[in-house]
């Protein structure tokens, strides 16, 4: 039983992901890559995000990120570590992650003692945290802290961030959708990826999408024309009180007061952010 107050854990996570995620949407994280020799951007994502489980193949990538098409990945990798290893891939990422926070935070805060503190907190709740069952959580979990502030912040974001992921998946799978199933009901719910950037960027096709959706209205989780159904909407509900329940565990540690100031905190850095143009801004929606 949670002593926090009622979705605080959920809305310390929404206020920190955004500075985790929009990386891989940033020209950072190209730039640096495309200075290694990799200038593919799904070979880029691919090797930005696997680096810390080590040289994997297509395999554990698919199995860890569960709604890509495997034949997508295995275009990029291993091969991506034959042109840079994951050592290699990890340190592009980390620079990235300086220039893209300077940018879209400023100099000012990202030198700043809220910048520090939010660091602070946000490590203190991944101690929380655990590697079981959570592979992408605890590859991440044995690299080191960086020095800086700001990278701390963003290292702990993406602790917390591939935790919480990792559960989600847990409870996708045990729900019975499958990787097509789980973005288009996402989309459906209105809170996931628009259909084009979700079966572009995770390699499916239209006939992926529509087959899907046969199966989800087979089901009767989705109506004729692609809105969920009362049972539809009940399983997203259920899949994320499910993923919030296995999530709890860094904000207990930290605390309601903690959880409180990181979210406070954390809010102001995505708000500067998002309105710095850190997202495309077609990227969420039904349509």
């Amino acid at each position: 039983m949670t002593t926090l107050p009622e979705r605080a854990a959920r809305r310390c996570y929404a206020a920190m992901n955004p500075i985790h995620s929009t990386l891989y949407f940033s020209p950072d994280l190209g730039r640096e890559f495309t200075e290694e020799g990799v200038r593919d951007s799904d070979a880029v994502y691919f090797a930005a995000r696997a680096a810390p489980l080590g040289r994997v193949g297509a395999g554990v990538v698919a199995a860890t990120f569960y709604n890509f098409n495997h034949e997508l990945i295995a275009r990029h990798v291993p091969a991506v570590w034959d042109t840079l290893s994951p050592q290699a891939a990890l340190d592009a990422r980390l620079r990235a992650v300086d220039s893209l926070l300077r940018r879209l935070l400023g100099e000012e805060t990202v030198a700043s003692k809220e910048m520090a503190e939010a660091a602070e907190l946000a490590l203190r709740a991944a101690e929380g945290c655990t590697r079981h069952a959570r592979p992408l959580y605890a590859a991440n979990a044995d690299l080191p802290v960086p020095d800086a502030p700001h990278l701390a912040y963003w290292h702990a974001a993406t602790l917390l961030r591939e935790h919480r992921g990792d559960g989600h998946l847990a409870a996708l799978l045990a729900s019975g959708l499958d990787p097509v199933e789980a973005l288009v009901s996402h989309t459906a719910s209105g809170r996931g990826m628009s259909p084009k950037w979700a079966i572009s960027s995770r390699g499916w096709t239209a006939g992926d999408w529509e087959a899907a959706r046969e199966r989800l209205r087979e089901r009767g989780l989705l109506a004729a024309d692609g809105e969920l159904t009362e049972a539809g909407a009940e399983l997203r509900k259920a899949l994320e009180e499910e993923t919030n329940r296995l999530d709890v565990a860094p904000y207990e540690r930290l605390g309601a007061a903690g959880v409180a100031r990181l979210t406070e905190l954390a809010g102001g850095f995505t708000g500067t952010a998002l309105t710095a143009g850190a997202f495309p801004a077609d990227l969420i929606g039904k349509h």
